[in-house]
């Protein structure tokens, strides 16, 4: 098809019909025309290296020619049934062995509807209602996750802060907040409301920061001592850490977890997983009507995305291609790191090999706090130099994807250099 008009005329096109002139995703500014492999081209044509590749679902990168292939030969067959479908249990097969959790699950559409519903499904099955959630921690856009998400505001912990209107009081009453890596203050939160607590839901690498060594494994032992239900929000983690996510790379199993982004190779697709009789909530027949959890949703287990999933998953489970991630990893993290330590710039690289992220600050990072106190002018100066240089990437987050290139790799070392340079001068004083 051709291309109708510049990107600056669809950016006053979309300001008409869309609030605030986006999808409220990712920078309006940028409307993305294609992409192939680990690159993408902006409307206008502009090239792209793309460590953003969907906020992370292209681990094989864009148009993969064998998960297009299972795709295409799903089309003629139907698009979406709202029933059984063979792919959609072949994938869940496939979960179930991977990921040591997961008993059984239940399919949705994204990954803010697998985190509602796993919170749902621990306060069903204990019949209580309070949640704890990590202060930073992002799961999705429900009310109870839409708490002390980013907060400006400091508070003092356990009491969240809604960072939307629209949220009832009531929500926020039912939300425990604390603060990540924190071994004390959980082990006291616990002590104090750990039988009024269904569960408690976190990100086992929350946004790009680590666990402490040990810190998941208290929470595992906590859970039990209270009978709270332990979720892990794999939705970026799963299938990218290892082929069993994160709960098999840190060895601690929680009792339930939710998927997504990869699982679907690219299509809507996502999923609450975990262990049977937390699951057994989702059919009434076991349950009973009093106890059961009503969900439904119209492209749940969509059979084109579950072929595209079943055939990435395929792939992933080759030789070598977690090694491979991990390699591209550490090369981008020690060619950032040997560029700013060129001009002395404070900083620490956070996260993993397969997802991490700058922080300007010349303090290690164990929290959302941390984060917050960094200086994020450098940071937003750093990311926009790395645009110029042609580096597609969210200011928050790097994404390594499989189909990176040697001619990839070396232009993003040249563009951290360019854009060390450039920040080095901007912050050295004027003569």
């Amino acid at each position: 098809m051709e291309k109708i008009g510049t990107q600056a005329e669809w950016i006053e096109r979309a300001k008409q019909v869309l609030p605030g002139g986006g999808f409220g995703n990712f920078d309006p500014s940028v409307f993305i025309a294609k992409g192939l492999g680990a690159r993408v081209w902006d409307h206008d044509g502009r090239e792209y290296i793309d460590y953003l590749i969907g906020s992370g679902p292209m681990l094989l990168g864009h148009s993969h020619p064998e998960v297009m292939e299972v795709v295409f030969e799903q089309l003629p067959k139907g698009q979406t049934f709202f029933a059984n479908n063979t792919l959609a249990i072949e994938l869940a097969e496939e979960i179930c062995n991977a990921v040591p959790c997961a008993e059984q699950l239940r399919y949705v559409s994204s990954g803010g509807e697998a985190d509602m519903y796993a919170i749902r499904a621990a306060r069903a099955f204990t019949g209580r209602d309070k949640i704890v959630k990590f202060e930073g921690g992002y799961h999705g856009m429900s009310a109870e996750a839409q708490m002390s998400l980013a907060p400006a505001k400091m508070v003092n912990f356990p009491q969240a802060v809604p960072d939307s209107a629209g949220i009832p009081q009531s929500v926020a009453d039912e939300m425990l907040i604390a603060p990540f890596n924190d071994f004390d203050y959980i082990r006291s939160l616990l002590g104090e409301y750990g039988d009024q607590i269904a569960g408690m839901i976190v990100e086992p690498l929350q946004r790009i920061i680590p666990p402490l060594p040990g810190f998941l494994q208290l929470l595992r032992e906590e859970a039990d001592k209270y009978g709270i239900v332990l979720i892990f929000d794999e939705v970026v983690t799963g299938f990218r850490f290892s082929y069993g996510g994160a709960q098999e790379l840190y060895g601690v199993t929680p009792d339930l977890a939710t998927l997504g982004k990869i699982i679907g190779g690219g299509f809507p697709l996502a999923a609450t997983v975990g262990r049977k009789d937390i699951m057994d909530h989702f059919d009434k027949a076991v349950v009973g009507a009093d106890r059961w959890l009503m969900q439904l949703g119209t492209l749940s287990g969509n059979p084109v995305a579950a072929a595209a999933g079943l055939k990435s998953m395929e792939i992933l489970r080759r030789d070598g291609q977690y090694e491979t991630l991990r390699a591209f990893g550490n090369r981008l993290i020690s060619a950032v790191t040997k560029a700013l330590d060129e001009h002395g710039i404070p900083h620490r690289v956070v996260g993993d090999p397969t997802l991490f992220e700058l922080v300007f600050t010349g303090r290690d990072v164990r929290d959302y706090r941390d984060v917050l106190q960094s200086d994020t002018k450098s940071s937003n100066r750093f990311n926009a130099v790395l645009r110029e240089q042609g580096l597609f990437k969210s200011p928050g987050k790097t994404y390594p994807c499989l189909a990176l290139t040697e001619d990839d790799l070396t232009k993003t070392e040249a563009a951290y250099k360019v854009a060390a340079k450039a920040l080095a001068e901007e912050m050295s004083p004027a003569v």
